[in-house]
């Protein structure tokens, strides 16, 4: 028998099934998510069909996920795997694996997810398989950012985009688009990291009229982001509060929590400590519940600056090593850099002269580990505000470099391929 029919012929004895599952979707759309979760895990427990027992599971996945409840995701995730087994399905098999490695996005196991999305691409599954590679590269991408390893990010998001096109898969690439503004604005190139979530926005106007609001919300949010590092505060509260909204509507947790710490960056932007605070405040009580260590440890870089604008030098050291010991946990190196970076400033400031150079080395290690320095002028890529361009194999230099000089490959990938014999 082959795949298609052996799908259909347990969807055709199990109506009631199919029924349930889609009678959750319809209250789970209109924001009823607890009614939805009773009629789905009601549905688990009658079910003795294993197609529609990973589909059930599928949708408590999602509604975990957006809820911020990523160790039940995780749990319905390995629930999945089992079933998919049981089937021995390659294309639900492979489904199953992406939602193994989002759950451990989601909990910052960046290492298990770059593991689980390599697994989904080396399955030899049908075109319902290849169909999902996109959204695998996707999940690779944000763990390599989540490493710090940018090359590998952005060949991860490149590979994303393409599968987005060839399938016209538009919400796919809206996604794409959001998580290349979060890399630029990780190397400090602010407008690139403004076009992309902007590019994001047009595509929900779009195409996006059936999609889910969440769309709208997390262009917005990024947009927000990219609008604060460009000192474009007005903007940035505006986009900021229009995610919040859309957050709060839908019980959107992890995003309430990003908005609250977007919104407390801007006071801080604002020199408002008093304002800025209670929102970080806020921010790490939902990133501590719902276990997003990258989260919390931005919320201690952001409350140790307020304590720097402070002159409370020892109050922000200790908020530092918090964010380190975060940073370490997950092996996030450019969180480690900033800690670095920080910390000598205000060694430098109480006389500490010892202490600064052990700042200055550690910092400079995490530059030549992170590689963020331009293959062709040397020069840190972060220092300021400069214009970026990433090569086909996802080298990134200064753009101006680039066009004084001009290239007809990679400084970068022809050194590291030079033998050390003819250095």
């Amino acid at each position: 028998m082959n795949i298609f029919m052996r799908r259909l012929v347990p969807e055709m004895g199990q109506d009631q099934t199919k029924h349930q599952i889609e009678k959750g979707l319809r209250l789970y759309q209109s924001n009823q998510t607890e009614k939805a979760l009773h009629v789905w895990t009601k549905v688990l427990e009658k079910t003795s069909d294993p197609g529609g027992k990973f589909r059930v599971l599928g949708c408590l996945i999602t509604a975990h996920s957006e809820m911020g409840k990523y160790k039940d995701m995780l749990k319905y995730a390995l629930d999945q795997i089992d079933t998919a087994r049981e089937m021995e399905d390659p294309d639900y098999l492979t489904e199953g694996y992406l939602n193994l490695a989002r759950s451990n996005e989601k909990l910052c196991d960046f290492q298990k997810t770059v593991s689980y999305c390599k697994t989904c691409l080396n399955m030899q599954g049908t075109t319902v398989s290849l169909q999902l590679n996109g959204q695998v590269c996707l999940s690779m991408g944000n763990a390599f950012l989540g490493l710090s390893v940018f090359q590998k990010a952005l060949e991860s998001y490149e590979k994303a985009l393409r599968y987005a096109h060839n399938n016209d898969d538009k919400m796919l690439e809206c996604r794409v688009c959001c998580s290349l503004g979060n890399i630029y604005v990780q190397l400090k190139d602010y407008e690139k990291a403004l076009f992309f979530p902007c590019k994001a926005a047009e595509l929900v106007n779009d195409y996006g009229k059936g999609w889910s609001l969440k769309y709208r919300a997390m262009s917005q949010y990024h947009m927000s982001v990219a609008y604060r590092k460009l000192e474009r505060l007005p903007d940035a509260m505006e986009c900021c509060e229009e995610s919040m909204k859309i957050a709060l509507q839908h019980g959107d947790r992890p995003l309430q929590a990003l908005c609250l710490l977007n919104f407390a960056d801007i006071h801080r932007c604002r020199h408002d400590v008093d304002k800025a605070f209670p929102r970080y405040e806020s921010s790490m009580a939902i990133m501590t519940e719902i276990g997003n260590r990258l989260g919390q440890s931005q919320v201690y870089l952001g409350v140790a600056k307020c304590w720097l604008l402070q002159k409370e030098y020892d109050k922000a050291l200790d908020s530092l090593q918090r964010a380190q010991e975060l940073a370490d946990g997950m092996g996030n190196k450019l969180c480690t850099l900033k800690v670095h970076c920080l910390s000598e400033g205000i060694y430098r400031n109480q006389g500490k002269q010892e202490e600064v150079r052990e700042q200055v080395v550690k910092f400079l290690q995490c530059v030549e580990e992170l590689e963020l320095y331009c293959g062709m002028c040397g020069e840190s890529i972060g220092d300021r505000d400069q214009k970026l361009q990433a090569l086909p194999c996802s080298h990134v230099f200064h753009l101006k470099c680039l066009q004084t000089n001009g290239t007809k490959g990679c400084p970068k990938c022809f050194k590291s391929s030079m033998k050390p014999g003819f250095v």
